[in-house]
């Protein structure tokens, strides 16, 4: 037996904390729903079993979780039993570290635990959102409905990533292409103009040339090292809850590209809290988890204000409409479909309106996103022109006076 530690909220909305000892985290979890307790947050206090020297499946691409989930609901659709279904996903896996992870999967389920619980024991795989949506499914009896959902709603994930990675694939190339030509031009091809120009008046720009010369193939080093530290300083203090927020804030302020990435937090939080409200998951619970899945630390804090506001009998849209994070429109849907308590239906209609506004912006982002990468390579280059290029003209200028 592990001792647990949890903290919970009732259903007068009160904090309640204390501990249990219980198998395994889903024991934990059981035991309070049967006191009518919504769980916040439960922690291990003598660390998970069997943790020391085991290392986790690693990443499992959303994509391979998409097939499946798919895979296992039309298994299930065709009559098949769980555990049978459950061993012929074994077997046509093809992702080793998903087949292994089906097989301890299968070993619980043979063992009697409900596969919540058994999809429970590999939270790095299987998402609260996932977990929370198949077990409302297997209570109310409709696994294979929210299995498709599921499958679908990493699809849609899926292509949206994709699409938005793909169309910063050219972008970035542009930007690595440019530092490297233009590295390469101070380390190899300035210093050959340098004793030509040694005794002919040298322009700002020629000498802000060879001093960044001298720096790239002098002290290169250091400037390896000042890279390193930097990188990992800004890395440890963005990753941090003040500094994600601080980048949220600013990102959100970019012309055009700020608008196309708070709309793609919009329709992910729509989506996901659409599924889990159409899947029969609770509105508390499915909020706490959808806010979670924002990937937005602004619109967590946006949804978790409306959890605690529908948890005190409130509306949902009167906290999501503070501070401008969602559009008006918006806001006038979610605040229909309350009145008419169509909020799931209304949720998934705005993610699939919403995610086709946003692909137009992203196109639109990318298409100014390439200019301005050109416009600073061509800055760069004809920097190195006019610097080389200035001087060598004076030159010229004073051998062949008019």
């Amino acid at each position: 037996m592990r001792e647990f530690q949890y903290t919970a909220k009732s259903i007068q909305g009160e904090t309640m904390t204390g501990s249990l000892k219980a198998e395994s985290e889903a024991a934990v979890l059981r035991v309070l729903e049967e006191k009518k307790l919504f769980p916040v947050e439960i922690r291990d206090l003598a660390g998970p079993r069997g943790a020391q020297g085991k290392r986790g499946p690693g990443r499992i691409p959303s994509r391979d979780l998409g097939v499946m989930y798919s895979q296992l609901a039309d298994l299930i659709g065709s009559g098949v039993p769980l555990l049978r279904a459950l061993n012929s996903l074994v077997k046509s896996t093809v992702n080793p570290r998903l087949r292994e992870v089906m097989k301890q999967v299968q070993a619980a389920v043979a063992d009697g635990k409900s596969l919540t619980e058994s999809l429970r024991m590999h939270p790095t795989v299987f998402s609260p959102l996932h977990t929370a949506m198949i077990q409302a499914g297997e209570r109310a009896s409709f696994l294979e409905q929210v299995l498709r959902s599921l499958s679908e709603f990493l699809e849609r994930l899926d292509e949206l990533r994709g699409k938005v990675f793909g169309a910063m694939i050219y972008p970035a190339l542009l930007t690595v292409v440019g530092l490297a030509v233009m590295i390469g031009a101070l380390i190899f091809f300035v210093p050959r103009f340098e004793p030509l120009l040694s005794g002919v008046h040298q322009t700002p720009p020629t000498k802000l040339l060879f001093a960044l010369s001298h720096l790239v193939r002098g002290y290169w080093y250091l400037i390896i090292v000042a890279l390193v530290v930097g990188g990992s300083f800004l890395w440890s203090t963005l990753n941090s809850p003040a500094g994600r927020r601080w980048v949220e804030v600013w990102r959100f302020k970019i012309p055009v590209a700020g608008a196309a990435l708070r709309m793609v937090a919009i329709t992910r939080f729509c989506r996901i809290l659409g599924t889990m409200l159409a899947n029969g998951v609770p509105m508390l619970q499915a909020l706490s988890i959808s806010k979670d899945s924002t990937g937005s630390p602004l619109l967590s804090e946006r949804v978790a204000e409306a959890a605690e506001s529908v948890r005190a009998g409130k509306r949902l849209t009167e906290p999501l409409g503070v501070g401008g994070m969602f559009p008006e429109q918006v806001l006038a849907m979610l605040a229909v479909a309350e009145e008419s308590n169509q909020l799931e239906k209304v949720l998934l209609h705005i993610a699939d309106t919403v995610e086709r506004r946003t692909n137009r912006q992203v196109d639109q982002a990318v298409r100014l996103v390439e200019p301005v990468i050109l416009c600073g390579v061509a800055a760069a280059i004809g920097f190195l022109a006019l610097g080389l290029l200035l001087p060598i003209f004076t030159m010229a200028s004073a051998l062949n006076p008019k």
